[in-house]
Parts: C-alpha cells; structure tokens; sequence
C-alpha cells in the first residue's frame, strides 16, 4: 500500500513491534535520566530489561486524573517534561490538568489521522474546535498542516459567521467535534445557506453515534473519528467508518483491567494506557481513563497496526461533555461553593446529539422558595466557573440521593 501518510503504517505486526520493543529500554532510560518524575517513580527499574509487552506491565502507571494534585505539587507539570526537550505552549484543561506543547511539525502526530480521513495538499479546513487555553484547537491545526492543508482557525461557536465564512471561503473539510457540525448543518439548512464545499470531516472530543454519521454522509459529508487526547496527542484514528480506530504510529497501547491494571485479551474491554515516545513530554504507561478494547483482525484499508473498538466509556467517573473533561473533583468544588449541600450529582445526557448537564443538589435541611432560588442561581455560576461549561441545577430534598459514591452519572447511552 503506497497511499500513505506513513509508510511505517503498512509495515508487518512483528516489523513494528520490533522498533518500538527495541527503543523502549533507551527511551525509559532516557525518561529517568532526564525528568525528575520518572526518576522517582522508576527508580528501582533498570530499563535495559524493559523489552516487551509483559515486562513493560510490570512497571508503574501514571493516572492521567492524577496530574492535577501531582501538578500542585510540582508545577506547571510535575516534572514530566523532559529538561532536554522544548516547550513552546502551556495549557490548562478543565481540572485544571496543565498540558504542553512544542509547536515543531506535527508534534501531536495527528497528520495521519487527516490523511487517513482524505485531507490533501491545498485543502481548505474549518478547525471549529477551541484555541482558547486548552490545546484540541492546535492539535487539529498541526495535523491539517502536516497534510499541506490551509486551516481556518475558527474555534467553536458564532454559528453565523461560520456560515458566512464557509459560504466565502468554500472549506473542503471541517474538523471540531461531531455536535458543532450538526448545528453549522441544521443552521444551514434552516437559513437555505450554501455550505456544499464540505465534503470531508475529521470530528473528535465526542461520541459519534451511527445516525449522526448517517445525517453527515446525506449531507454529502464523509465523516471519520480520530481519538485523542490533549497530554498524548492522537491515539488511533478511523480510515473506515465503523471499521474500528487504527492506533497511532509510534505508540504503545495496552487495554488493562481497571482494577488490577494486568493486560486483557483481545477484545475485552478495559482501559486505554499509553507509552508516547516523546523526548519533550516523554509518557510511560499513561492511563488515560478511557475504556476500548482490541478490534481483531485488519483494517480492510490496508493499514496493519492494531485496532480498538473506539471509545467504550470511562474507567473513572471522569466524563467528557462537549468535547471537555469534567472531574469529580471539579463538581465537588461546586458543592463546596455554598453551605447546606450535603450532595450532589452530575447527570449527563444527549439531546438532539447536543450533551446537557445536570446537577442534582441534596439540601442539609428544606429550604424555603426565597433560599431555593439564591442557592440554584450561586450553584449555576459554580458549575459554570469549575466546568467551563453551562448546565442546570436542580435541589432536591434530604435522602434523595443514594450513598453509592457516584458524583458523576454518564446517561448518555441510555437516552
């Protein structure tokens, strides 16, 4: 197969598994020597045993929900990057979680995610994912412009002069999450505006349902998922719809049991751990908190890594809504943000493909009509200065909420 972003992506299992095994033990060598974290948490390891599979499960992990205390302790990145790498750009993601970035070509290495998903050479892209603080923004940019694309650096929202914008600079290709282009297609269609110059799509941060696939490719709009996230960069990524994620060049991917961390069998689902061979944030055995699990066989496109299933839930309660993590944590400061609250509960659900959240309140005592209305409005403002997003506040009485734990309850699957 020629047609590729990447030649190694057509290169035989034991090919590949071969170069990644035989740099490992200098790259983990390389992470001890060079970041004060690992030089820690790895210190009894001697990296030059470090050559497969089963031996690399042996070694610790790193939670990436983790990061925000160990940030607080060891700031802005608690001494995961690399002090021989080079750090163009910090972010700060919901959590807060701090996050770097080298603007070097293709750091995120989501240019085959593009490729794979029929972005070329002078394309024109309508990047409607956020610039703001957090990275997705970039991550997209940096892969449409390693395929020779010219980006549009739109961000989410302002739905009409998106419009205006793709009416005028006729985009051949969208990329942001699956929800936004729902809206820009409804608008259009409401509004009889022209927006027939996107034919290709590369959507992340969300869950793609089939009927949603379904109303993008009656719009003339092949639409394809890359997973990603904003401390690893891409992941795996679609180059058929419905044919599985493709893991990413140059990673290693373990699906592991939640609770005792050993590997799974393939396809048993289990959550996604990462090793990203990057000397600037170098990340070994990252637990993203996500649940897939292996896809057997090979992709009908030729392309030989391994597959996963795509994105299964998550193995913590943290939740991504609208294309952004939501912690536990987060909704527990919300709580704490005013007095009687003993409380809360953050349902999630989907509307029309557009997620909506929830939040559940249990007063201490009951509350009068005049104390019920200060506490939603204080608890609004709350949820929308912790999460970065909107969503409503509901209070309910004392032992309406069960004692299971649960702050974060995903609904989505069920709506």
């Amino acid at each position: 197969m020629t047609n590729l972003f990447n030649p190694k992506e057509s290169q035989s299992h034991i090919s590949r598994e071969h170069d990644l095994f035989t740099k490992l033990p200098s790259f983990i060598s390389y992470a001890k020597q060079n970041t004060p974290y690992y030089k820690n948490i790895l210190a009894d390891i001697t990296a030059d045993k470090i050559t497969t599979r089963e031996q690399l499960a042996t070694l610790p992990i790193t939670r990436k929900s983790s990061l925000i205390s160990l940030q607080k302790t060891a700031s802005p990145l608690a001494g995961l990057n690399s002090e021989q790498g080079h750090i163009s750009r910090l972010f700060q993601s919901p959590g807060p979680i701090n996050d770097p970035e080298n603007c070097e070509n293709d750091w995120w290495r989501m240019g085959q995610a593009f490729y794979a998903a029929g972005f070329r050479k002078h394309d024109k892209v309508q990047n409607c994912l956020s610039y703001h603080l957090t990275p997705g923004g970039f991550i997209l940019d940096s892969g449409a412009r390693a395929c020779g694309c010219i980006v549009i650096p739109a961000g989410p929202g302002q739905t009409e002069q998106q419009l205006d914008t793709i009416e005028g600079l006729k985009p051949q290709g969208y990329c942001g999450t699956p929800s936004f282009l729902k809206i820009l297609l409804n608008k259009a269609q409401q509004q009889k505006r022209d927006i027939s110059s996107i034919t290709k799509a590369l959507v992340t941060g969300e869950a793609l349902p089939k009927a949603l696939r379904d109303e993008f490719t009656a719009a003339g709009i092949n639409t394809l998922q890359a997973y990603a996230s904003a401390d690893v960069g891409l992941i795996a990524y679609e180059s058929i719809a419905d044919d599985g994620l493709i893991i990413a060049e140059d990673l290693i991917v373990e699906i592991v049991r939640p609770g005792s961390l050993e590997p799974v069998a393939d396809g048993e689902v289990g959550e996604v751990v990462v090793t990203s061979f990057n000397h600037d944030y170098p990340l070994i055995r990252f637990a993203t908190g996500d649940l897939s699990a292996i896809k057997s066989g090979q992709s009908k496109c030729g392309r030989t890594n391994l597959r996963i299933k795509g994105w299964m839930g998550r193995a913590d309660q943290t939740t991504k809504i609208k294309g952004m993590f939501v912690h536990p944590e987060q909704v527990e400061r919300v709580r704490l943000s005013v007095s009687g609250i003993t409380k809360v509960r953050l349902n999630v659900t989907s509307e029309s493909h557009n997620d909506k959240m929830h939040l559940l309140c249990e007063l201490s005592t009951n509350a009068n009509n005049a104390e019920t209305t200060t506490l939603q409005n204080t608890l609004s403002e709350s949820l929308k200065l912790y999460t970065k997003l909107n969503g409503s506040v509901e209070l309910v009485s004392p032992g309406t909420l069960s004692d299971d734990g649960k702050v974060i309850d995903d609904l989505r699957a069920t709506c």
